[in-house]
């Protein structure tokens, strides 16, 4: 309040500052001063015109002096003719003067301009005053007006700030300043260590917040920043599909790059607001590699367990043969079964001397026979020395050995899955056909790129885990029709030097 009564006042001495200069220069152009200067008696003409225009102009006086400073009119007719107390030297020379003085009437805020004749000369001075006493009053009149103002800007700003203050409270939940400082250190702190990727998307798509772990599995450089579209980022194809549709998921297997993700989407929401979705990342590229290599060991002792009680069986039936006198016919029995063994084993091992893929082929030829699918290793499969890193090489063969015996499983015999493995100086090339349905042409990118299988559901990892090594090989693949009529894949990778 004492501001604004001071501005005020300074606005209201400015006011009279330009009052008294514009009536000082109106009396001081006016004709008839020019010519009651020149007159006999200039006291008789000056007093009565100064006067009224005095009072027309609310000032407090005007005086008309000569250059001598002699009064020729005032407020107080006793003062007439005496001289004029106050600066009048700039006006002499031409200019104005403007002063706070005090002079007979009190502290008066003044203007002194020329009154010239026709030829130029400074024939007179005319000063026109406003007393500080007047100004006061005017501002004091000015008082009221000026509170209720100030009132109701104090009471704008006032509901203003409540408003702000009550929508920051409701954009922070609550949380004033110094708990936002401590929040966002702490969970900054958090989400930088945290050894899970952490993606943050806003209702409009854009991407809020990626954390460390997040651009380490995603890919995404060190200087990708945040606020861009989902669809501006260089993302897997899986990840990308994901995070647009913005659906929730829960331990969905998606692949990246070379890694294989467990992905998890939550929808945030406030007040029944959606504000976007949170999707969290955890890397199980070497879980899923070591349990897909148990799932074949597992798969490889079911098989022996069950060639175990086969074998059991036939035991004692060659034994009961053989107390029955038809000797025979044991000995024909029980080599029958041991020349077809030992025919496949013999064509593993003579064309396969890595010994980590001969086992696989053995294991896998297991459970084939289990599931009752003939088990081929084509002519001309050979394969000499480490020709490619044994854990890649088991990868590829494995997992399309796996497709090809899910694909043919509960088709109408005879069901058939055939292999072609070779190396020549340049490269490896790994075939896999079977007489299942095949697989769609529509759906071979992504069956390498997503996760895709025969399964019910539709969703798998053996190809994603293929095209892996495919991808970190710099190999090539084809999809086509085996003469059996189902799917026919053929992989080939760049033999290591």
């Amino acid at each position: 309040m004492a501001g604004a009564v001071l501005l005020a006042r300074d606005d209201a001495q400015d006011a009279a500052v330009e009052t008294v200069l514009a009536v000082a220069e109106t009396v001081a152009l006016s004709p008839f001063t020019v010519e009651s200067l020149a007159a006999p008696d200039p006291v008789s003409r000056l007093q009565p015109y100064a006067e009224s225009t005095r009072l027309a102009t609310h000032t407090d006086f005007i005086v008309v002096m000569a250059p001598d400073r002699r009064r020729y009119s005032h407020p107080k007719p006793e003062l007439i003719g005496q001289r004029f107390t106050g600066a009048i030297e700039g006006a002499l020379n031409g200019g104005q003067v403007v002063e706070v003085f005090a002079g007979s009437l009190g502290e008066s805020v003044r203007a002194v301009v020329p009154v010239r004749a026709g030829d130029g000369r400074i024939v007179g001075l005319v000063s026109v005053g406003i007393t500080t006493e007047e100004i006061n009053r005017r501002l004091t009149r000015q008082l009221p007006t000026l509170a209720v103002v100030t009132a109701a800007a104090l009471a704008l700003a006032a509901a203003g700030a409540w408003l702000l203050s009550r929508r920051l409270r409701r954009q922070t939940h609550g949380l004033g300043p110094a708990e936002m400082t401590r929040m966002y250190e702490y969970h900054d702190a958090v989400l930088h260590a945290v050894r899970e990727g952490l993606v943050v998307v806003d209702g409009n798509g854009r991407v809020t917040l990626v954390n460390d772990e997040g651009r380490r599995l995603l890919g995404l450089p060190e200087d990708t920043g945040t606020d861009r579209l989902v669809a501006d980022l260089d993302l897997p194809a899986a990840v990308d599909e994901l995070l647009a549709s913005g659906r929730p998921a829960e331990d969905e297997v998606v692949v990246a790059g070379d890694r294989v993700l467990v992905a998890n989407q939550r929808v945030t929401r406030f007040a029944g607001r959606r504000l976007g979705t949170v999707l969290t990342l955890r890397d199980h590229t070497d879980l899923r590699l070591l349990a897909g290599e148990l799932d074949s060991v597992r798969g490889l002792t079911d098989a022996l367990r069950a060639q175990a009680h086969e074998a059991a069986n036939r035991l004692h039936t060659v034994l009961t043969m053989v107390e029955l006198g038809r000797t025979d016919e044991a000995v024909r029995l029980a080599t029958a079964e041991l020349a077809v063994a030992q025919q496949l084993t013999d064509q593993v091992v003579g064309a396969v001397t890595e010994p980590a893929l001969a086992a696989l082929l053995l294991g896998k030829s297991a459970q084939a026979a289990e599931r009752g699918v003939e088990f081929v290793v084509a002519d001309g499969s050979r394969l000499d020395g480490p020709a490619l890193p044994s854990r890649d090489l088991l990868t590829v063969v494995g997992n399309l050995v796996d497709n090809a015996l899910e694909a043919v499983a509960g088709t109408e015999p005879p069901r058939r899955v055939t292999v072609f493995v070779r190396a020549d100086d340049d490269e490896v090339v790994v075939r896999v056909g079977d007489s299942g349905p095949g697989l769609p042409a529509d759906r071979v990118t992504d069956a390498f790129r997503r996760g895709w299988s025969t399964k019910q559901d539709g969703r798998g990892l053996g190809l994603a885990l293929v095209g892996q090594v495919i991808r970190r090989h710099g190999g090539r693949h084809t999809v086509g029709t085996a003469p059996t009529g189902g799917a026919l894949v053929t992989v080939r990778l760049p033999r290591r030097s």
